[in-house]
């Protein structure tokens, strides 16, 4: 860990972007100068962005089916990205879903395990998120054993089937694809996911349950894509209080009005709305419904989406920012980080003012990125 004092940058705080000194020792914020000190002139300090939401990193552990054989390499990559995008903290989602393949139950714990391995030595905080498909009935009464054991704390339900298509008698799109690269028989994976899609009624009970059992354990839990108000309503009733990604105006105002945390995609303000033709995030910004941005699929939308609702006027840098700082540590119970105050974790991210690129990370008073110009400043 580093100890010193950070001078002559502009410091983001609750007023906005400050000159002041920001002074680090063993991995907090502190009040005492200390000895050595950094001259960042040209640079703003920020708080580091805890993303708590990203599958970016599937890519990193298997760039091609059946390449990455040592999983520990991949996540040595995916937080040399994390951390090159100003992410201090990161929530990996992994599925455990009926498409198989990478998505199935036996590649979550292989990626699972590499975490539980792999993390402790790294120096962005990796967390580990389990997407759950909704209709794997079959796995119900693993899953609060499996969280226990994957050292999990946050799960997140979807439901990817294609209900209108299979109750026409239909075959989904990309149905041969999806099942090829899952390393199915097409006419297998068809008929899974009519038997899936068949037992849909014995769903909402079997759900009841298993969150009563998740959260006896004291699992956060969180909603996916929810569409209407009543269904975020009856995952509030089973104390899933996290609202990920809502599809629709009506979904994302009901979890908002009820208390709920509602995560909204980064790429989506960066797009200017949904590829998909969801709601747009910066519409209900503006509305002032989300507690946090999340990277989704992309690492360096959080910061980029923070930076194009502060120039257009949506909300000051300050607001935006906690977006992808303080709001998205709240949404994870992460009551040391997400500002630069004192006595909180020295998480911070450096840019150069004048491109706003990153140009040093640092995570808990350690530096896990740092390029150009400001590595000379901290060697000399």
């Amino acid at each position: 860990m580093l100890n010193l004092d950070l001078t002559g940058g502009q410091i983001l705080g609750e007023g906005g972007l400050v000159p002041r000194v920001l002074s680090i020792a063993d991995g907090l914020v502190v009040d005492v100068r200390q000895q050595r000190s950094v001259d960042l002139s040209g640079y703003m300090i920020l708080p580091g962005i805890v993303d708590v939401h990203g599958d970016g990193f599937e890519r990193h552990l298997a760039p091609r089916r059946g390449a990455m054989k040592t999983l520990s390499e991949g996540l040595v990559a995916a937080e040399a990205e994390l951390a090159a995008n100003g992410i201090t903290t990161a929530v990996l989602a992994q599925f455990v879903s009926w498409e198989g393949g990478l998505r199935g139950p036996e590649f979550a714990k292989q990626v699972f395990d590499a975490m539980r391995k792999t993390a402790p030595g790294l120096v962005t905080d990796l967390r580990g998120q389990l997407r759950f498909e909704t209709h794997m009935l079959d796995l119900y009464d693993e899953i609060p054993q499996r969280m226990a054991e994957w050292g999990l704390s946050y799960i997140v339900f979807n439901d990817h089937l294609p209900h209108e298509r299979l109750s026409e008698g239909r075959v989904p799109k990309r149905m041969v694809a999806q099942a090829l690269k899952a390393g199915r028989n097409p006419d297998a994976h068809l008929k899974l996911m009519q038997e899936l899609h068949a037992n849909r009624d014995a769903v909402p009970a079997a759900l009841d349950a298993l969150c009563n059992t998740l959260a006896a354990q004291g699992i956060q839990m969180g909603s996916h894509d929810d569409t209407t108000a009543q269904g975020r309503a009856a995952w509030r009733k089973r104390g899933v209080q996290v609202a990920e990604f809502p599809e629709t105006l009506e979904a994302a105002e009901a979890a908002a009005e009820a208390g709920d945390l509602v995560v909204l995609g980064s790429p989506n303000v960066v797009r200017g709305g949904s590829h998909n033709g969801n709601v747009s995030a910066v519409d209900l910004i503006a509305m002032g419904v989300g507690a946090a941005l999340a990277s989704d699929y992309h690492y360096p939308s959080p910061r980029r989406a923070a930076f194009m609702l502060a120039d257009s006027g949506v909300l000051p840098l300050q607001d935006a920012w906690r977006l992808v700082s303080a709001g998205p540590a709240d949404v994870l119970g992460l009551a040391d980080r997400g500002d630069l105050s004192l006595g909180k974790r020295a998480d911070l991210v450096v840019l150069d003012a004048k491109t706003r690129r990153v140009a040093m990370t640092m995570s808990g008073g350690r530096v896990s990125y740092m390029s150009g110009d400001i590595a000379m400043r901290f060697t000399a």
